[in-house]
């Protein structure tokens, strides 16, 4: 049997801690390693304990999850930790800071137990959590804060078929959308998004979505 996934809650609220741990230890490929209610003791105690995922809530005392994660999962951290981002509202103010700060995706607090599970072991297996209805909602909405007024996008290592998929993902479809949208198997896409993201240095679809409208690659 392969190791648990080791997971890390940090939340100020303890009612929620408790039923993150309870759903999650209940599973046998999942593991608890800790609990903490704010952002500065996440990033403390993710350097002792070196868990797979840290699910962190937004709104903390002493260091809110968005500078929390960008000390666990940002540009430059050596050994990055995936991060979880947890909240309230949907695409409320802070979701896409964190996600520019490194997070791997989100999830709303009153998400379904097996929600949550899927969450955690989709961002553990190394996939951003991105739904791309979320991500329809979330570039319509922040488009102007993503795409700063002067940018140049360092998109001549792409192809132009690579463009093409990449404004796709922007545009929030699926792997089975873009190949239906360009008739192409759903593998002739994974390759190029693996391309994709290799070729820009992004770790996940999230980061590419990001990329793509901060560089003005999506109208």
């Amino acid at each position: 049997m392969s190791a648990p996934i080791r997971v890390l809650i940090c939340d100020d609220q303890a009612l929620i801690r408790t039923g993150f741990t309870t759903i999650i230890d209940a599973q046998p490929d999942l593991e608890v390693v800790g609990e903490c209610g704010d952002g500065r003791a996440a990033v403390d105690l993710a350097g002792r304990l070196n868990p797979d995922l840290v699910v962190m809530d937004v709104r903390m005392p002493v260091l809110d999850g968005i500078e929390a994660t960008r000390l666990l999962a940002g540009a430059g951290v050596e050994h990055p930790t995936k991060v979880l981002v947890v909240t309230t509202f949907n695409l409320d103010e802070y979701v896409y800071e964190a996600l520019r700060a490194g997070a791997s995706g989100f999830l709303l607090k009153d998400a379904p137990p097996a929600q949550r599970l899927h969450g955690i072991r989709t961002i553990a297996s190394g996939a951003a959590l991105l739904a791309p209805e979320v991500t329809r909602q979330l570039v319509g909405r922040y488009a102007a804060r993503i795409r700063p007024a002067e940018s140049t996008p360092d998109d001549d290592a792409l192809t132009p078929r690579e463009l093409e998929v990449l404004r796709l993902i922007a545009d929030g479809l699926s792997n089975r959308e873009i190949a239906a949208t360009l008739v192409i198997s759903q593998e002739t896409v994974k390759t190029y998004v693996s391309r994709i993201l290799t070729k820009l240095d992004l770790r996940d679809r999230v980061q590419a979505v990001v990329y793509a409208y901060r560089n003005g690659l999506v109208i």
